[in-house]
């Protein structure tokens, strides 16, 4: 999928026919008031001078085409000048997947739209009563396949953490989006927000959210589930900012959880190859250039443990061509050589 520069304008809670036990897309997105036709041309008169040529809009927050069409028509209007200049190529919009008809994609693909992102969060039909979904798992697989029948470009979003979910039933939820085969993927852990159901429940305790070791242990079995399907993963994690730093009352916030949960699966590949190696021994792992830190690992916490699981006298960890993800044992004696 093409990863164009993305412009994002949030309708916050616009549209959603449910209320999420762990929504506040006012927190989350850092907006307090329905988006106008007007808001739009301005951002984008703003935006666009920056962002550079064919940049893609992005409606963000609320589930787009469960607002009225009316309204859902003004706000691409607003676009479409934009895009009669080529100084937006595209527009992508977030939604739910139970409110994909034939009479709105064809409004969507008028109005610009050529990529379509679907909050699927679980497959799993018990985890999406207790998350007040409004759905079952049953209408993610017939979405899909009506906007691959309009030529959508599609991401699905997933969640970790919900209530009633468990680490097999979030696995599952992987594997089975995996199975759709969509042209990248979003993965939330669930993060506590003040003023929500969820936060009540962590409140009177019936709710226990992941740690951020969980999280990340997870997000990492989860990362490789698409890894392994050549899948893009868009993001791991909300995207942070100050507003919704202050907000979360409890759960795996991080601002940097994607890098954590990238590194972690570095550490999990590199435990297959060390297994092999002597305790004791000097150690030399081989990685890409652009992923020498994620196998390192923030404050070396990949190194440290590594060494300590495997007592190992040294590691260290050098760059060489090869493709992303893919990691190399090496022995010193040869590294010492080369460099010699």
């Amino acid at each position: 999928m093409a990863r164009n520069r993305i412009l994002p304008i949030f309708v916050p809670h616009w549209g959603c026919p449910h209320q999420c036990v762990f929504c506040d897309q006012r927190t989350i997105s850092g907006c307090h008031r329905p988006v106008t036709a007007t808001d739009v041309t301005r951002l984008l008169t703003e935006a666009l001078p920056l962002a550079g040529q064919g940049a893609e809009v992005a409606f963000y927050g609320g589930s787009f085409t469960a607002i009225p069409a009316e309204q859902q028509q003004e706000l691409l209007d607003a676009v479409g000048p934009f895009l009669r200049t080529k100084a937006v190529g595209s527009v992508r919009v977030s939604t739910r997947p139970d409110t994909i008809t034939p009479e709105t994609l064809e409004r969507l693909w008028r109005g610009g739209v050529r990529t379509v992102e679907l909050g699927c969060q679980s497959m799993d039909d018990a985890v999406l009563k207790a998350s007040g979904r409004g759905h079952g798992r049953e209408v993610v697989a017939p979405a899909v396949a009506l906007l691959r029948q309009y030529g959508f470009s599609v991401v699905l979003q997933m969640m970790t953490g919900l209530p009633a979910q468990t680490d097999e039933s979030a696995l599952k939820t992987a594997w089975a989006l995996a199975a759709l085969q969509p042209d990248g993927v979003r993965l939330y852990p669930t993060v506590v927000v003040r003023g929500t159901v969820l936060a009540e429940r962590y409140a009177d305790g019936s709710y226990r959210p992941q740690t951020l070791e969980e999280a990340t242990a997870l997000g990492a079995e989860i990362l490789e589930c698409f890894l392994r399907r050549a899948i893009p993963v868009l993001r791991i994690g909300l995207q942070p900012s100050e507003e919704l730093a202050k907000s979360v009352v409890a759960g795996p916030y991080h601002p940097a959880l994607g890098e954590l949960v990238k590194s972690r699966v570095y550490r999990n590949r590199a435990q297959a190859l060390l297994e092999t190696v002597t305790p004791g021994s000097d150690t030399v792992l081989a990685v890409a250039p652009n992923r020498v830190s994620l196998m390192t690992g923030q404050k070396r916490c990949n190194i440290n443990w590594l060494r300590q699981r495997y007592g190992l006298h040294s590691l260290r960890i050098v760059q060489e061509p090869m493709e992303d993800w893919e990691i190399r044992l090496q022995s010193s004696e040869s590294l010492d050589k080369i460099n010699r």
